[in-house]
């Protein structure tokens, strides 16, 4: 890679990061169109060039989820008891979502799926709507289905599980700062999970570049890792001293630009 592909990469690996610990949302959505203009300036083929993206920004999840929920853990923050109790359906969702899923996704397809997505998170992020607490956490078995659920669709779009994750907690009447919190937690069983699926299910491609790791391309995810480790906590303090409301706004105008990027790829993807 050259200086400005690895300069990019940091610089977004910083930003995603930062969002990730103070929003509570995994980095690959900001991620991925970016690591798709790397990837396009490197020649890899077009067939797998989205899956890299999206399953690389997966990869660095597993890091900076990590550093958040150290600093989230601190404060007392994560409810551990819930952690435990939906990541064994999202692991398994994660799984089966990475490597039967993901595969089968053409990259017209699995483009137009992730601009939509976006599309969706941004509306959220800007309108900031939050559901109303409507019941109780549900028992095991309803638990193990909604992670599972979760796992899946997450492992498609490369993102921690929490535009999914929080709004379920909140309607069941999880304070929202612990279910913030508690989302980080569950974004790495998603995370890992999501990534062994990557790599298993496309093992052996030929089209995959030299540095890859199945669909993960260990040099990105370095270049990334380098710098989201650090700035992860600093966006986990500042979400208990700030009001994110704006910021979240901001973030939602961001997607929404980078879901116009996403609808292009998959235009070309399509031939139109």
């Amino acid at each position: 890679m050259l200086i400005s592909d690895i300069a990019m990469l940091m610089l977004c690996g910083s930003a995603s990061g930062f969002f990730a610990g103070l929003l509570g949302i995994g980095g690959g959505m900001i991620l991925v169109p970016f690591m798709i203009l790397v990837f396009n300036h490197l020649g890899f083929n077009q067939a797998v060039i989205v899956h890299m993206a999206i399953a690389t920004g997966m990869a660095t999840i597993l890091f900076t989820t990590s550093s958040a929920v150290w600093a989230h853990h601190k404060h007392g923050s994560i409810d551990w008891r819930l952690v435990l109790a939906l990541s064994p359906g999202m692991v398994a969702g994660g799984l089966i979502g990475g490597s039967e899923l993901f595969e089968a996704l053409k990259t017209s397809w699995l483009s137009l799926f992730f601009a939509i997505f976006i599309i969706y998170t941004s509306i959220q992020m800007f309108i900031n709507k939050k559901p109303k607490a409507g019941r109780d956490l549900p028992g095991p078995v309803g638990l193990f289905s909604f992670g599972a659920f979760a796992g899946a669709l997450a492992s498609l779009v490369g993102a921690g599980g929490a535009f999914i994750t929080v709004p379920f907690m909140l309607w069941c009447n999880v304070k929202p700062h612990v279910a913030m919190a508690s989302s980080s937690g569950l974004g790495f069983p998603i995370a890992a999970a999501a990534t062994i699926g990557y790599m298993y299910g496309s093992w052996g491609n030929p089209n995959l570049p030299a540095g890859s790791l199945g669909f993960v391309y260990l040099p990105a995810v370095a270049c990334i890792v380098a710098v989201s480790i650090f700035t992860a906590p600093l966006g986990a303090r500042l979400a208990r001293k700030l009001n994110v409301v704006q910021l979240k706004r901001i973030f939602g105008v961001l997607l929404f630009f980078l879901a116009i990027f996403m609808l292009n790829e998959s235009r070309k993807a399509f031939g139109y």
